[in-house]
């Protein structure tokens, strides 16, 4: 049996206050973001998929076609307490996808083969 994921000390405070019904630390969340951004282009090394979690951070992940100027043909775009969700398995990527949550355009940019981290 495998063991469960080890988040940073971050992402697993920012988890809890989430769990609590508080509001997190600005600066607590963005660090989480950047984290978990981090670790899925660490997992799923590319270029062909821009991920977007404004205001916090941006990575490029996917082997594909690598996109250099422009506006890129796969995005994802979505919220940090959102990401926090998907990339934790505590929301679905369909979920938030049908709900609005994330916007996603390309053939690429679907996330979820990789999805939670």
């Amino acid at each position: 049996m495998s063991t469960p994921h080890r988040y940073s000390d971050t992402a697993q405070t920012v988890l809890s206050a989430l769990d609590d019904g508080l509001e997190p630390d600005r600066l607590a969340l963005r660090d989480a973001v950047r984290d978990l951004l981090a670790d899925l282009r660490a997992r799923v090394p590319g270029r062909s998929v821009e991920v977007r979690v404004p205001p916090y951070g941006a990575i490029q992940c996917v082997e594909g076609p690598r996109h250099t100027r422009g506006t890129p043909p796969n995005v994802v775009e979505t919220d940090p307490v959102t990401w926090l969700e998907i990339a934790t398995g505590r929301k679905s990527w369909h979920e938030a996808v049908s709900t609005g949550k994330i916007r996603a355009s390309g053939v690429r940019a679907d996330l979820s083969p990789y999805l939670p981290l």
